[in-house]
């Protein structure tokens, strides 16, 4: 079983209102130069939300929402300190209620 850490918000607050397209390319960048796998994405509606245990956390969440998901967690409270209006977590995948993260992450 694989930790996820995820950063999760309304698409308008990441996607528009926020400079984040330069953020993650600014990640993507760093680690294309030292030579360091991707270990995030960025998931619009992700699937992890429809898990029972995640059901109140989805509706803390202004929809439609979206989540960028790392198995780094330091990435994700610097994610947190940088952008303040955010919900932060994790979840284990895959498992019975979660069974395949990947799957659900596609990257936009």
């Amino acid at each position: 079983m694989t930790t996820y850490y995820y950063v999760l918000a309304s698409q308008r607050f990441l996607l528009e209102e926020e400079p984040f397209e330069e953020v993650l390319k600014e990640r993507t960048r760093y680690y294309h130069e030292n030579e360091k796998e991707i270990d995030f994405w960025l998931v619009k509606q992700p699937a992890f939300l429809e898990a029972p245990a995640m059901l109140s956390i989805k509706g803390k969440c202004p929809q439609p929402s979206v989540a960028v998901i790392s198995t780094n967690p330091q990435f994700i409270t610097w994610l947190k300190l940088r952008l303040e209006y955010v919900i932060t977590g994790e979840f284990q995948a895959p498992s019975e209620s979660i069974p395949d993260a990947l799957a659900s992450m596609v990257t936009v």
